[in-house]
């Protein structure tokens, strides 16, 4: 196989596995379906604001991002089930620490909306 058909190979594994990751985390957490609604309500009033490209992009790219930490913080919670389903203290404070990172996340893109509407509107 060539250079380039490797690469491209590559390529769809990666946008296979990817997809195949979403799936499961999409069935498997409430969470992230509530955070795609938050998205689905959040982009289009970002996009209707008279904002900069700089402050929509923002906006929009925290969103995605609170997705992908959802996504890590299914992966975290799938590993630490998978070594032992006892209940272990490492393993609450890893799974609470993946918890918080999301919550964070959260929290940063709303204090981006905070920040950028009263900056630009009051």
């Amino acid at each position: 196989m060539g250079f380039f058909a490797d690469q491209y190979n590559r390529f769809i594994n990666r946008c296979v596995w990817s997809w195949q990751g979403w799936a499961h985390v999409w069935r498997a957490e409430p969470s992230l379906r509530q955070w795609i609604v938050a998205n689905f309500i959040s982009t289009p009033i970002a996009l209707w604001l008279p904002l900069s490209a700089g402050e929509t992009a923002l906006l929009v790219a925290g969103g995605i991002l609170v997705l992908a930490a959802e996504c890590m913080n299914t992966a975290i919670e799938r590993v630490v089930d998978d070594i032992s389903p006892d209940i272990r203290d490492a393993a609450k404070q890893a799974k609470d620490a993946a918890s918080a990172a999301v919550a964070l996340t959260g929290v940063a893109v709303g204090a981006a909306w905070i920040i950028i509407v009263t900056h630009n509107f009051l």
